[in-house]
């Protein structure tokens, strides 16, 4: 097998070459146009894994014809950065590729800042993550986001193909590929994943030999791990982590906890995952979950790796130990298909705002019973619109705390929403 991976033995060097992205990159595309006109924006490419992001980097710098740097924010810090701008100042046109941008901090982001303002530099970053909470709202304001989808299993079957044909190594193998179904699982609209796949299968099969689902499934369960420690599980154990917590199981919960720290997981991510199981799985069985949830996620970013470990076992071994609740999802769910059903219904005139005296002639607010104002701050009126009166979207769980809520609001509201 050759030393230099498959991803970048036949890696793109054009648009007209890259598979995906068609809304990118397609014929009269918004980011194709900008390339062929030579004038490119600072941008952030956001998207999953192996979906092409440092390929257009280089396909971009390659159509301008101007000097490139790539650095990786794993590695490289603020002093990295201040000699690529000092040098670019020399050399008109620059383009600089920050690959997983979003763990660039502040600091190191700020100093990207005035050159990107000033146009020394065109700023190309990569990121997996949101860039609205990972890239600094100045820098984000300068720059265009670009958002790249998974490829499809269209787009992984010509890939296949197009690394068949193209790369020598895998010529002289002649694999055929007999059945797909397999590795479009295991790859996950992943290329990256793909090709690594494809290379791992085609290095221990015979010459002209069928690759089908269960060739591909018996080597990669024996040996898919080698090729990407921190990548080809990762939604399996993010995957096991969440139902662990959520099966209230706090020992397979730091177990697996650790595994992701151990294998080099953005603390944040896991933290940002916590915030949002507090609410979708515990919610009002313990509010308190989510406060400390959100807590986790200050500190975490505060204190970053190692120590963050520590916040993060102590939130993640609560969260397991809660009781358990999905009513609020439950209830936002049941809401949206109604207004998705529905449309925009009327807002009943009562608990209109009424600014205006033309607004007051007109009814709005008229009758209204301004809750303070009665016996325990409540008053039976009607608050959804006629079409949807008694609907019940939310529903208390079956919990302590949230029994007790279901109390108050079967005394309050009697036999409306049949609590």
């Amino acid at each position: 097998m050759n030393s230099t991976p498959l991803a970048e033995r036949i890696r793109p060097t054009s648009l007209d070459d890259l598979i995906g992205q068609e809304h990118l990159t397609g014929k009269k595309s918004i980011l194709r146009t900008a390339i062929e006109n030579g004038k490119i924006p600072s941008m952030i490419l956001w998207g999953p894994p192996g979906t092409g992001k440092t390929t257009i980097a280089n396909i971009i710098a390659n159509s301008l014809n101007a000097p490139f740097f790539q650095l990786s924010a794993i590695s490289a810090g603020v002093k990295d950065v201040r000699e690529v701008i000092e040098e670019s100042k020399t050399k008109s046109g620059a383009v600089l590729f920050i690959d997983e941008i979003h763990r660039f901090n502040k600091g190191q982001q700020d100093a990207l800042l005035g050159a990107v303002e000033k146009g020394i530099i065109t700023l190309i970053g990569a990121t997996t993550e949101n860039p609205s909470f990972e890239v600094n709202a100045a820098l984000l304001s300068r720059c265009q986001v670009y958002v790249l989808k998974p490829l499809s299993e269209e787009d992984l079957r010509k890939l296949a193909h197009q690394a068949i044909e193209k790369d020598e190594w895998l010529k002289k193998k002649n694999i055929v590929i007999r059945e797909y179904e397999a590795m479009f699982t295991i790859s996950g609209g992943d290329a990256r994943k793909l090709l690594n796949l494809i290379e791992l299968c085609a290095d221990v099969m015979t010459e002209g030999e069928e690759l089908t689902d269960k060739k591909v499934m018996d080597i990669a369960q024996q040996r898919i791990a080698l090729y990407d420690k921190s990548g080809e599980q990762h939604y399996d154990i993010i995957s096991a982590f969440i139902k662990s917590i959520r099966g209230s199981d706090p020992n397979a919960a730091v177990y697996w906890l650790a595994r992701m720290i151990e294998g080099g997981e953005d603390v944040k991510f896991i933290a940002r995952r916590l915030v949002i199981l507090a609410s979708e799985d515990i919610g009002n069985a313990n509010p308190t979950a989510l406060v400390l949830a959100n807590a986790c996620f200050e500190a975490v970013n505060k204190i970053g790796y190692p120590e963050s470990s520590i916040i993060l076992s102590q939130c993640v071994t609560y969260l397991a130990a809660s009781p358990k609740s999905n009513a609020a999802v439950v209830a936002i769910g049941a809401a949206q298909s109604a207004v998705k059903h529905h449309g925009d219904l009327s807002v009943p005139l009562h608990i209109r705002n009424a600014p205006t005296r033309l607004m007051k002639n007109l009814g709005y607010g008229k009758d209204y019973q301004y809750s303070h104002s009665y016996e325990n701050n409540f008053s039976q009126q009607e608050y959804l619109p006629k079409e949807l009166s008694g609907t019940k979207f939310y529903d208390p769980g079956k919990n302590a705390r949230e029994e007790e809520l279901r109390k108050f609001l079967r005394n309050l509201w009697k036999d409306k929403y049949g609590y």
